[in-house]
């Protein structure tokens, strides 16, 4: 995938609630418009957490560094590996590992936490 390539994402990938502050991650939810929407809510260590409000599917893509942790809130979020398809509820989380091809999708409104690191780039490396 090509670093530069426009995705039809909104991705905000600054940190939207320093340390010592309250997370509101209800009222994202709540304000949010897009169909897939992604939000750095805080950085921990070196390591960031993300929401995601998310319906669709994301493109198939790998990150050659990162592990990444997807973790259900709300609704059903599936992600399709090269030889099998997880499907997450909510409260049930899952690690794709550094290096593992994968899509995400949401085929009703679903709203995640993910976790890793700071450095990553979510539409994956080139």
């Amino acid at each position: 995938m090509a670093g530069d390539q426009i995705y039809p994402y909104a991705t905000h990938l600054d940190v939207r609630f320093p340390a010592l502050t309250t997370v509101d991650v209800a009222a994202l939810v709540r304000a949010c418009k897009d169909r897939w929407y992604n939000q750095t809510l805080c950085q921990v260590n070196d390591s960031v957490v993300r929401l995601g409000v998310m319906q669709g599917e994301y493109h198939w893509h790998k990150h050659d560094r990162d592990d990444e942790f997807f973790f259900v809130l709300d609704g059903h979020f599936v992600i399709d590996l090269e030889d099998r398809s997880v499907v997450l509820h909510p409260q049930e989380g899952f690690v794709v590992p550094k290096g593992v091809m994968h899509r995400t999708r949401a085929p009703e409104r679903a709203v995640i936490l993910m976790v890793e690191t700071a450095a990553i780039v979510p539409t994956g490396d080139a």
